[in-house]
């Protein structure tokens, strides 16, 4: 397992670093790398992957699905360190990305990985018809907005210092830790219907 996820891990970074140097030069580039890579497991794209792999779907198009993942992934944990929000000064054993580049940069960095992923996902190196595209791009936002990601980390932080349920910590991580993994589970399935329509 341990080598399918460094290879998985490899090829994912070796797509992103491309994708990324491929693009017109910004300031911005740098923050958004350091929160990129190295990148930790890819535990999320394993999971889509394994299940793509299910429907015998091309590894490369999976690879592809799972780059924009990661660049929701890292968006997240760059925002969810920022002092108003965690506030922490460590991720992944080094500093935050608040801590090495300053505040406001690390939020636009995130900003950029956020919209990063779409622009992924509607890339012409995405080798699917453009409904499937849509589709893809409907089931991240919502993973990823208020009602995902987005939507936990708030009650995250309005659970702070209160006595709180245990369904509703359920419902917290859930949003902010488990919505990206359903993506990983779901987006095989919608990737499978090109098969079976042309439309």
């Amino acid at each position: 397992m341990k080598k399918q996820l460094n290879k998985i891990a490899k090829d994912t970074n070796i797509f992103l670093k491309k994708y990324i140097n491929s693009q017109k030069y910004s300031q911005l580039m740098s923050p958004m790398k350091y929160g990129l890579f190295p990148g930790g497991k890819k535990i999320r794209s394993k999971i889509l992957i394994d299940l793509g792999s299910l429907f015998s779907i091309d590894y490369k198009t999976l690879i592809i699905v799972g780059s924009a993942v990661e660049c929701i992934h890292a968006y997240s944990l760059i925002h969810d360190d920022l002092p108003c929000m965690d506030d922490d000064d460590i991720r992944r054993g080094k500093p935050s990305a608040h801590i090495k580049f300053g505040e406001s940069t690390a939020v636009l960095a995130g900003n950029s990985l956020l919209t990063l992923a779409f622009e992924i996902l509607s890339s012409p190196k995405l080798k699917l018809n453009e409904k499937i595209k849509i589709n893809l791009i409907k089931k991240l936002s919502e993973c990823s907005g208020h009602l995902g990601i987005a939507g936990g980390q708030y009650l995250d932080l309005s659970y702070e210092r209160k006595k709180i349920s245990r369904n509703k910590i359920l419902e917290m991580e859930i949003k902010k830790t488990g919505m990206l993994f359903s993506f990983c589970c779901a987006a095989p399935a919608i990737i499978k219907k090109k098969n079976n329509s042309r439309n």
